[in-house]
Order: structure tokens, then sequence, then C-alpha cells
């Protein structure tokens, strides 16, 4: 017991790695996890540092060994099968993503999550807190990010000004979650647009099934955290179907609720910076991993999820 203890010394919101695998076999040997990779002339060893791992990715041309999922499981990792370069990421059954001892995930934060998600006020004024915190959150990041001021990011700008202190405005108004969901799309299009023009990147339309470089970036990145999200929400123990804001007949959309608070701050600049650098998938990505650890992106997603679960002054004025 004393292992099983120090695999899970390291706190989820603390921990340093995402892994992305693929065309390899993880396994289990010597008491460590592994993933073996077939050179031309040998097969090589790679150590994965499990205590320290949120998140394992399996890609393609990849398969795990059953002593393995028994380590990664001890020792909390959250281990999820995707396509290449990261995404799609396979959601659709518990096989695709895997939960290990799901039994003994804390109630806490599911049975508040229960007590404020079947009223509707509740719910409406837990989206309102959510997209709030999303708009603090880009704001501190871009305000503290030396890079992202150096491409014309910078919040003091006036177009973003104005789209922030507009949509602050539409926010206290809005009466229904459809209505936070248009103006949530209405700011993420003059993001998209402001994101455009610091760029210099020239004509572009936010199509998911787009091959060119910025969509595909931005598919990339935002499968990154969608990752952390559902890291945050298994560790916490509360089901990803019970969503404040997206579709509640989608079964994974409290996933995409709180990918949102971290997506428009880092996903959205890095898609169009890496595009107009010509970078790779994969430097794309590391930029992404980087900017999650600086910005402390894990740790920002369980504090709004633990505190809008714990809260209880709901019919406070906010």
């Amino acid at each position: 017991m004393e292992q099983l203890t120090d695999l899970k010394a390291i706190l989820h919101s603390k921990r340093a790695n995402i892994y992305y695998l693929e065309k390899c076999r993880v396994m289990q040997k010597d008491g460590r996890v592994l993933y073996l990779t077939e050179a031309k002339n040998e097969n090589q060893y790679w150590n994965i540092p499990i205590a320290n791992t949120t998140c394992l990715l399996l890609g393609t041309g990849t398969s795990v060994t059953q002593a393995a999922m028994r380590m990664l499981a001890s020792a909390g990792v959250l281990v999820g099968f995707c396509g290449g370069g990261g995404t799609p990421l396979l959601m659709a059954t518990e096989i695709e993503w895997l939960s290990p001892q799901s039994e003994y995930r804390p109630t806490e934060y599911l049975q508040g999550w229960m007590q404020f998600w079947f009223d509707d006020d509740k719910r409406l004024q837990a989206a309102r807190l959510f997209q709030k915190a999303r708009i603090e959150y880009l704001i501190r990041t871009w305000s503290n990010d030396r890079d992202l001021k150096a491409e014309g990011f910078n919040t003091e700008d006036t177009d973003l000004a104005k789209a922030l202190n507009t949509y602050h405005l539409k926010l206290e108004n809005a009466t229904k979650v459809g209505h936070l969901l248009q103006t949530e799309a209405q700011l993420t299009k003059q993001l998209y647009k402001i994101a455009v023009n610091r760029t210099q990147y020239g004509d572009f339309v936010r199509e998911r099934e787009n091959v060119d470089i910025v969509n595909g970036f931005l598919n990339h990145g935002n499968y990154l955290a969608y990752g952390l999200a559902a890291t945050t929400l298994w560790v916490l123990g509360i089901p990803h179907g019970f969503a404040v804001m997206h579709g509640k007949t989608r079964r994974g959309a409290l996933v995409f609720d709180i990918a949102d608070l971290i997506k428009d701050a880092i996903i959205l600049p890095w898609a169009f910076i890496c595009a107009k650098e010509n970078a790779t998938e994969q430097e794309f990505r590391q930029q992404c991993l980087q900017s999650f650890t600086r910005h402390k992106a894990l740790d920002f997603m369980f504090e709004q999820v633990k505190e809008i679960a714990l809260k209880q002054d709901w019919d406070e004025q906010e």
C-alpha cells in the first residue's frame, strides 16, 4: 500500500505531464510503466513518470498491457484513446475513455453539483460564473505573457477591451443559457477577428472540418484542453453529462464547459501565431503544453469547478 500512496503523492492539479504516444506498446517492467518503440536494429524502452502525469493519450498504432493499466490506475492517471496527433479524442464509450478505480473518487463535489444542477436558475448562474472566470483568465494570461504581448495580444487594446466590456454587459442581462451561448459565439468570433488582425493571417473562417493550418491547430489545441477538463472532472468525481451551458443531452458536454475556461486565453492566440510561423503540429502542441504549465491552466480548472460545486449562496445577487 505504500507504493500506491507514493504514486498519488502529487496532486493532479500540480502534475506536469500530458503524454501523447503513437506506434508503441505501453507496458509494465520492473515496477515502472514504459513504452516500447520498434527501431530498425533494436527495440527501445522509454520511462513514463506516472506519478507526475495527469493524462496519457494513446494514438494510432498503440497498445497497453493489463499490468501497465494496473499501475496507471494506482497512480490515478487518466488514459484515453485518440486519433493521430491527439485528435479526435474518442469518448463515446467507457472502453475508449478508461476511468480506473472510480469508486474511490470523492463524493462531496458531485453532491454539491447535484444540489444546484436540477434548478434552472442556479444552473444559469453557474454558467454565468464560468463565463466570467473565462474572461478573467484571458485577461490575466494575456497581461502576464510577454510572448503574447510581443505578438500584439494586449488586453489594453481598444478593440479587445470593447469586446470584453460588451460581453460582460450581455452576461449580466442573459436570462437563458441559450442567450449565453449566443453571446459566447459572438465574442469568440470577435477574438478570431482580433487574432487575424494581429497575425496578418488573411481570410479565416472557423470550420472544424477545414484542413487549413489554423483550423487544424485549433482542433488539436481544443482537444488538449478537453483532456485537462476531463481529468479535472474525473479527479473530482463529477460525471461529464451534467453540463451547465452546452447541451444537456450531450454525454460529454461538461468537458466542453470546463475546457472553455482556458481555450480563448491559450489555444486561440497560439493557433494563429504558430500558423504564421509555419510551425509543425508537434511544435504547436509543445507550445500549448508549456502555456498550460506557465499559466497554471489545470490549477485554474480545479479551482473553478470546486468553487461552483461547493457554492452555497445561490439565492444571493452575484
